[in-house]
């Protein structure tokens, strides 16, 4: 491996529970622009097989080096997360990285955590992940000791904000933010993306990960109701059996799509969905796709996350409605509303909105964050010195 020169930062060791190459969401947007300053090692879970031990890496088109780790099978978890260490130390020190600052994505790989030396910890609590289907038990009291080594502490959204604040002392949330400039092409292409180029309109759609936040039953009374609409699901199915998802003639599951092709998508949807299930796994949900649907100039239904109520339902951006009766009628709604003056004005809003937002600025802020701890660590190091120091002088008799 060869990291890009000159390094105006340290460099970025992230571990990570989500692979570069799955649906892009905030690890990609963020590690993208970081990259633009320094050496960022994005590592993902490791891959069981034979041994040796070894880390596989490939650089991506944004500069980031994605660090897929294959590990021998058949140790046992402390051990595996022991043999990643191994390999992800020798890499750095192969590239002779003296210094780096540590991201943390997944309290699970917290035992690798501790076996590095980092100059600084910081933790990008996302999601709430112990809400997940299929979380392990031991999530919660690896978080625990996470808090305690962080220096800096990120939450995905306002409503994860609230959740961990009392947990540390330097807790600040960064909500999901958007590229405004690659959605806003939706508003002028006639391109319509070939895997929805034969349906007819009016379409209403979703991107996204389909697992247990997602209501199914929802989409499929959506459908169900209005024939002659056109449900439009985009994304990979992760966690449920996609044998229990609904069918009918005007519902469509068109697979994982290319972030490249959203915008494509988007600028042939008369609706945006955002039909998620008011569950357990979704209580601190900050979509993503909230302001790129907004940037995308495509009026948005959601159901009541609290993240997208808050700020967008109070300032009349969404409509938000719960249940298929209320639901429906807000799509009824928005199909009604396209092209009038209060379509117009609800979009204007909705610009001005994203004008203040940008991946570009949360990272700025992110990094203003880093700086501080690092200041705060340095003036604690150097108090900690002079205390040393002073204790340990003979004292004149």
């Amino acid at each position: 491996m060869t990291l890009p020169d000159p390094q105006r930062q340290p460099a970025l060791v992230v571990l990570a529970h989500l692979r570069w190459n799955f649906v892009l969401q905030r690890p990609q947007h963020l590690m993208t622009r970081a990259a633009r300053d320094r050496a960022v090692y994005y590592v993902e879970e490791p891959i069981f097989g034979p041994g040796p031990d070894r880390l596989q890496t490939e650089r991506s088109a944004q500069g980031v080096l994605v660090c897929t780790p294959h590990i021998e099978i058949g140790h046992s978890p402390a051990e595996s997360q022991a043999r990643t260490a191994r390999v992800l130390r020798g890499a750095l020190d192969a590239d002779q990285v003296r210094e780096y600052d540590l991201w943390v994505y997944t309290p699970m790989e917290y035992p690798v955590a501790a076996l590095l030396r980092p100059r600084l910890t910081v933790y990008d609590c996302m999601d709430e992940l112990a809400n997940f289907r299929g979380a392990p038990p031991e999530l919660r009291a690896r978080e625990d000791v996470l808090f305690d080594r962080a220096d800096v502490v990120f939450t995905g959204g306002q409503r994860l904000y609230e959740a961990k604040r009392g947990r540390h002392p330097n807790v600040h949330a960064a909500p999901s933010s958007v590229d405004t400039a690659h959605f806003a092409a939706a508003r002028t292409t006639d391109t319509d993306a070939p895997a929805q180029a034969h349906l007819p309109r009016p379409r209403l759609g979703f991107y996204g990960v389909i697992d247990e936040r997602l209501d199914t039953t929802l989409i499929g009374e959506l459908a169900r109701r209005h024939p002659e609409w056109q449900v439009v699901i985009v994304g990979p199915v992760v966690k449920i059996d996609p044998a229990t998802l609904p069918q009918a003639p005007n519902l469509h599951f068109l697979g994982q799509q290319s972030y490249a092709d959203l915008p494509s998508f988007l600028s042939h949807w008369d609706v945006a969905l955002l039909p998620f299930a008011l569950n357990e796994a979704t209580e601190f949900i900050s979509p993503t796709k909230t302001p790129e649907y907004l940037a995308a100039g495509v009026p948005v239904v959601s159901t009541g996350i609290r993240d997208v109520t808050v700020p967008y339902g109070e300032q009349g951006l969404v409509r938000m409605a719960d249940g298929a009766d209320a639901f429906t009628a807000a799509c009824e709604a928005a199909l009604a509303e396209a092209g009038t003056p209060a379509a117009a004005d609800r979009q204007a809003r909705a610009d001005a909105f994203l004008s203040r937002l940008s991946w570009e600025r949360t990272w700025s802020d992110m990094q203003r964050e880093l700086d501080a701890a690092r200041a705060a660590r340095a003036r604690q190091q150097a108090a900690a010195r002079h205390t040393t120091t002073h204790s340990t002088e003979v004292p004149h008799v």
